[in-house]
This record gives structure tokens, C-alpha cells and sequence, in this order.
């Protein structure tokens, strides 16, 4: 995780020196077409920057809500399975009082390894291997459940209430599951990262004008974009980044805390 955060800094800051020396290269080629053309720089670019600033800012924005609205639905499906064990224990009280100490036993087990799955984790193997420990739990649950519902004092209510609870319970680990891969292509963030140093040239060139460099200028802009890039980066992997999912997993220790 640390390796991950101090992975998007260095490609944070390798994207902000890019963009200082295109814009760096953009104005010395605006100065140079000066020294030919001393009537002015090219006419018509303002069209072509103008589709490349507006490609730009649409691009931004449309990663930058996307990775939010990814980063709430992630913080949602953790308060949704935490509901989802909750109303699956309590409903352990349809069951005949013999069977209820060994699966609430495993609920407990169960809600402590949810909760711990993905925040406690170092790798993607850890977290591998949470999930598979967890799925094994939720098979010994179901079997004891189901055994549960079999026997002779068992009221018709625990089959009706019980069993969606625990598939719901069950379900809602594969939609996390998702959650957490689901990401834009690759693709998206080469191309915001290639709009943002043509962008960079551009700047540079339409500042060539100027008899002195705009160097507070250039390093707001560069230092502006970059920065939003980061943010995006950091929300999609809310688990690895600097900005943390991990407060949301307190629903699930409530939920563990408070089964007796």
C-alpha cells in the first residue's frame, strides 16, 4: 500500500516536470516562430486549443465524478453488508435454541474477517486469501443453518426469513467484490495524462507573446492539473491511496461489537 501511495507521487510529479517543460518547449517555439514572423503566431490555433482545453476539461471531469461516484457506491455496499450480517444474526433467533451458540460463534468470526479483509491487507494475495477464508465461513454457515432449519423445532419462519437474509449476507461480498475492480480502462488516464502536456505546450506557445516568462502562471497550471489527476488516481483505489474507505469498515466492527 505505501509502495502504491508513493508510486502515483512520483508519477504526479514526473507528469508536473512534463508539463513545466512543454510548457517550456511551447513557448520557445512561439519565440522562435516570432523571430521569423514578427506579425504574430500562427492564426487560426485558437480553434485547435480550444478543442484540446475543452477535450481536457471534459476529460477531468468526467474521471473525476466517476471516481467519485465509484468511491460512495464502495462506502454504500460496506453499510449495506453490514445491514445484510446484521439482519441475518438476529434472525438466528428463529432457530432452535441448541443450534444458535455454534452460528453465532461463526457470525462473529465472520463480520471480524469482513471487516478486516481489505483494510488490514498488505497485498492483493492478502486480500485473496481473506476472501477465500471468507467464503468458507459463509459455506459453514449455510450448512449449519440449513441443518438448523431441519430439525424437529424448527418453526416454518426461520426457512422464510432466514434463508434471503443469508443469501442476501452472502450476495453482497461478490457486489463488493466488483466494486473494488471496477475502474476506467487504462487507456483513460494515458489520455488525460497526454491531454494535460498538449495542453501544457499550448499554454507555452500563447504566452510566447510575453517578454518574460509567466513562470507563476505556468507552475499554477501545471501544479492545478496534476493535482486533480492525483485526486482521481487516489479515489479509485481508496484502500491503497492517501484517501481512505477504511473509516466506513466501522459499520461492520459495530455490527461485530454488538453481537452477544
Amino acid at each position: 500500500m505505501l509502495l502504491f501511495t508513493w508510486a502515483i507521487v512520483l508519477l504526479t510529479v514526473v507528469l508536473f516536470a512534463g508539463m513545466l517543460v512543454s510548457l517550456e518547449i511551447g513557448r520557445r517555439v512561439g519565440v522562435a516562430r516570432l523571430a521569423r514572423d514578427p506579425d504574430g503566431l500562427t492564426k487560426g490555433a485558437s480553434a485547435a486549443e480550444g478543442t484540446v482545453f475543452a477535450l481536457l476539461g471534459l476529460l477531468l471531469a468526467f474521471t473525476f465524478s466517476g471516481a467519485a461516484s465509484r468511491f460512495e457506491d464502495r462506502r454504500w455496499f460496506i453499510n449495506e453488508e453490514a445491514n445484510a450480517i446484521g439482519t441475518a444474526y438476529l434472525r438466528l433467533d428463529l432457530l432452535p435454541a441448541e443450534a444458535q451458540p455454534p452460528l453465532r460463534d461463526l457470525f462473529r468470526r465472520y463480520v471480524n474477517l469482513r471487516a478486516s479483509v481489505y483494510q488490514n491487507a498488505k497485498s492483493l494475495e492478502d486480500v485473496a486469501s481473506g476472501l477465500v477464508e471468507g467464503t468458507a465461513l459463509q459455506n459453514e454457515i449455510w450448512k449449519q443453518a440449513m441443518a438448523a432449519m431441519r430439525l424437529p423445532g424448527a418453526s416454518t419462519q426461520a426457512t422464510m426469513l432466514l434463508t434471503p437474509a443469508l443469501n442476501e449476507m452472502i450476495d453482497i461480498t461478490a457486489t463488493r467484490a466488483m466494486a473494488t475492480q471496477n475502474h476506467p480502462p487504462h487507456i483513460i488516464f494515458i489520455l488525460l495524462a497526454a491531454l494535460s502536456l498538449v495542453g501544457a505546450l499550448l499554454v507555452g506557445y500563447g504566452t510566447s507573446t510575453n517578454k518574460d516568462r509567466a513562470w507563476f502562471h505556468h507552475v499554477t497550471f501545471a501544479l492545478v492539473i496534476s493535482m486533480a489527476i492525483y485526486v482521481i488516481v487516489d479515489l479509485e483505489y481508496p484502500r491503497l491511496g492517501l484517501i481512505k474507505i477504511d473509516g466506513a469498515d466501522q459499520a461492520l466492527l459495530d455490527v461485530g461489537a454488538g453481537m452477544r
